[in-house]
């Protein structure tokens, strides 16, 4: 059977205003020309435009960014020191590299409002929808629409988020590799953060990650091109980027579809 791969991944751009200020990747690209005053440099070479091709040189570039910038995966460090039974948290390094490779499912919630928090009930309706019904280790995506915003301020403030109860429903359906299309698993923390000034209730603060304390689980966020793919029906790889003692990874995330 063909197979074909869909891109989950946004790609990692300079000064694109879709996280804040502190968080906006930076990137310096030195092109051809600057390459060949390096290798001129490196090499002891006299005259470029003689010895090497066309008288250029390597493209490089570097890059300054958060490890939460762009497609990435969270890991348990990110959501507090301690995990499930008080072990020590596991930074992206560590994390089972077989819980990042499953068969996926979508959930689609691209027709709530922004800020809508997803409860166990709206998980369970939106898997009866498309017939589906959770298994160990699967990779359970949510569709928010808020990647129609993305490259804007807007992105950070589009979306459904997953509260604790949902979260860890999940977990106990031994789903292990969450991910979703908005800037966070949570609700947009804005949002979040005027619901808790309004309420003082403490418990609904960044109570999807905090569900990590209770329970092993890691999610992606800023996913793409989730209404591309089917309910059901393709393999979610998403490796994180080995990073040492990192809260999060970079992650190329790609769905395999039985066509």
């Amino acid at each position: 059977m063909a197979k074909q791969l869909i891109d989950l991944s946004v790609a990692i751009e300079h000064d694109l205003p879709s996280d804040p200020p502190e968080m906006i990747p930076s990137i310096e690209y030195r092109d051809h020309r600057a390459g060949a005053e390096m290798m001129a440099a490196f090499y002891s070479i006299d005259d470029p435009d003689r010895d090497l091709p066309g008288g250029m040189g390597w493209a490089t570039e570097r890059v300054t960014c958060s490890t939460h910038s762009g497609t990435h995966m969270d890991a348990p460090w990110h959501y507090h020191p301690t995990a499930e039974g008080g072990a020590p948290a596991w930074t992206i390094d560590q994390v089972p590299l077989d819980w990042c490779m499953g068969d996926g499912a979508v959930l689609d919630f691209s027709d709530r409002e922004d800020g809508f928090a997803i409860g166990v009930e709206d998980l369970e309706a939106a898997m009866d929808k498309v017939h589906y019904r959770p298994k160990a280790r699967d990779i359970v995506l949510i569709r928010t629409g808020a990647m129609e915003h993305w490259g804007t301020p807007q992105y950070m403030m589009a979306g459904a988020g997953a509260t604790r109860e949902a979260t860890l429903w999940l977990i106990e359906q031994g789903i292990r590799v969450v991910g979703t299309d908005a800037w966070s698993w949570d609700v947009p923390l804005l949002l979040q953060a005027q619901r808790y000034a309004k309420t003082g209730d403490s418990s609904i603060i960044w109570e999807g990650h905090f569900g990590g304390i209770e329970r092993w689980y890691l999610q992606m966020e800023k996913r793409c091109n989730l209404h591309l793919l089917p309910p059901t029906g393709f393999t979610v790889i998403c490796f994180p980027v080995k990073i040492k003692n990192a809260s999060a990874g970079w992650v190329r995330a790609v769905a395999v579809v039985d066509k």
